[in-house]
């Protein structure tokens, strides 16, 4: 066999005759995520699970337990991990203490894995990576959560080469973020993704963007689980959406879960089962919303956000809201300035102490109200609490300037490529394109502006 399988929620499998790579295998099914928030929406094929526990390789993109679960990884053990060179290297330090091989592989450059397999792996400043595989003369760009941030003309460059190109990555109505925000009075804020845009517009778009013909939606396919957290499954996006909206008059659509043959390029369906859902309560996972912070908590909170000079300079307070009481951190910005989380404590402690703040707001049983913000990429909260402190454990102005500085230095010409134009085609296509009715005339103008700034780069 030579070729590639997508199957999960983001595992991409090259054989070369045997298996050679899965990327990013969790096995959601037996091992929920997100403080057992999510699970797999689709059952992973048994000759498929087969196959990645076989793989010869294992690559993680980043430390999300979508992808890197802490109980899919013992099933591992034995298998060689491939990982970014992510600044700071905590993954691969946390993998070798645990008794794993880990090798990492240098940044934008080609490495071969067998005969008829190699990989080119991009590192971002998100803690994220991209994946180029290349079999047997077919490319696969894995953008998995990571986007082209700061390699969309590298990646495009590289795809010029290639007859045969395959683009996937994160799509959909854009449930995996944080979507649990109250107002002020204790009202929900509907999110944006309860628009549901279609879906197949973004994944073209973007295939456009990096002159890629075929897309196959991928790193998308979980389901909530918790009677916490079971309400958001009104913002996940159904199988069938990742193709409404599609341009197949421009592009290829590839469905999610298939086989694709490198020697013919033929693509057979898996066509694996849909997960019943079967919702479980947060004591099963060692939440209770009744539990209050116990004696030494608040100076833990108080030393994890205190440490992150980028947040402490922005925000006057950060409100946690633990079993029915108000716990204040005070910081140094902005007075009324400020976040309250509504929370159980196990999972906040848990998170505080492993410094994975992010697995608590991609969870969405947490609630959030914003006080005088925006957004929680305001002030850089998102990126400096779990991008920049947690997972590249950097945390003082200096340590996030020479951090940035060498992406800064990677990426080249792609670092102000993202910051001067890309931010403003993705304007155009994540509000005028995305939510204007179809054809209509202010559609098909934004549309076609798009179209040429997106291939002007060329």
């Amino acid at each position: 066999m030579l070729g590639v399988s997508t199957t999960g929620n983001a595992t991409l499998i090259a054989y070369d005759d045997k298996p050679i790579l899965a990327t990013d295998p969790w096995f959601g099914d037996e091992n929920p995520a997100y403080f057992g928030s999510w699970g797999l929406s689709h059952r992973i094929p048994p000759d498929c699970k087969r196959d990645i526990l076989a793989a010869k390789y294992i690559w993680f993109s980043h430390g999300h337990p979508d992808h890197l679960n802490g109980d899919s990884l013992q099933q591992l053990r034995g298998r060689h991990i491939l990982l970014a060179d992510h600044v700071g290297g905590r993954i691969a330090n946390d993998l070798r203490t645990q008794g794993f091989e880990v090798s990492i592989l240098p940044d934008r450059q080609w490495v071969d894995l067998s005969p008829r397999v190699k990989v080119f792996c991009i590192s971002t400043m998100i803690q994220d990576s991209v994946l180029l595989v290349d079999v047997n003369g077919r490319l696969f760009v894995n953008l998995n959560d990571a986007g082209s941030r700061d390699c969309t003309l590298l990646i495009r460059k590289i795809a010029d080469q290639y007859e045969h190109s395959y683009l996937m990555g994160l799509s959909g109505y854009g449930d995996a973020d944080m979507i649990n925000f109250y107002d002020e009075d204790g009202v929900f804020i509907a999110p944006p993704a309860g628009l549901k845009p279609p879906v197949g517009r973004q994944v073209s778009l973007r295939a456009l963007s990096l002159g890629i013909r075929n897309s196959i939606p991928f790193s998308s396919f979980h389901s909530y689980q918790r009677t916490d957290s079971i309400w958001a499954q009104n913002y996940v996006t159904p199988l069938e959406e990742y193709s409404r909206g599609f341009d197949h008059k421009n592009h290829n659509f590839i469905p999610a879960f298939s086989h694709i043959d490198c020697v013919t390029g033929d693509v057979t369906p898996l066509n694996p089962p849909s997960m019943e859902t079967v919702v479980r309560r947060p004591e099963e996972f060692g939440d209770n919303w009744s539990d209050v912070l116990e004696r030494g908590d608040l100076d833990k909170i108080s030393d994890y956000f205190g440490s992150k000079e980028v947040v402490r300079d922005y925000l006057g307070f950060i409100n946690f809201r633990v079993g029915g009481r108000d716990n204040f951190v005070s910081l140094g910005g902005k007075k009324d300035r400020g976040i309250t989380f509504e929370v159980p404590r196990t999972s906040l402690m848990t998170a505080i102490d492993y410094e994975i703040f992010d697995d608590l707001l991609i969870g969405n049983f947490m609630k959030t109200t914003l006080h005088q913000m925006g957004s929680l990429y305001e002030g850089d909260f998102n990126f400096a609490v779990t991008k920049f402190g947690d997972n590249g454990q950097v945390k003082t102005h200096r340590e996030v300037d020479a951090y940035l500085k060498e992406y800064k230095c990677r990426a080249g010409a792609d670092w102000y490529y993202h910051r001067l134009y890309e931010n403003l085609i993705d304007r155009v296509r994540s509000t005028a394109i995305a939510y204007l009715p179809r054809e209509s005339p202010t559609w098909r103008m934004a549309y076609q502006i798009y179209r040429m700034l997106a291939a002007s780069p060329h």
